[in-house]
């Protein structure tokens, strides 16, 4: 069977416990960063459909990758994700902007 997809880093030793082989190898930084996007797609659809919060787990294992992949740390992420929420807040309000005169 042929996936052709980015699979998590354990899955091939889960493959071969199994009593299968894996057949894979190593993404160059290019491929990698479009495997995280189509990734990101994949389970961003995935919590769409299930609403269920192993689905947004997996959106934020990719979102930490893909930070990572693009050269900035999970604390960077974080500090910029702190600074815009001071900012300009959250969703917690609930606010449907309905226009502006």
């Amino acid at each position: 069977m042929n996936y052709n997809k980015l699979v998590r880093d354990r899955i091939p030793e889960i493959i071969a416990a199994q009593g299968e082989k894996p057949i894979f190898r190593v993404m160059d930084d290019l491929e990698y960063t479009v495997g995280l996007e189509k990734k990101l797609e994949e389970e961003v659809a995935e919590y769409l459909e299930s609403k269920e919060i192993e689905e947004l787990a997996d959106v934020l294992e990719v979102l930490y990758a893909l930070c990572e992949a693009q050269g900035h740390s999970v604390d960077e992420l974080m500090k910029v994700y702190e600074k815009k929420h001071a900012e300009r807040g959250g969703f917690s309000k609930r606010i449907l902007l309905l226009g502006k005169e």
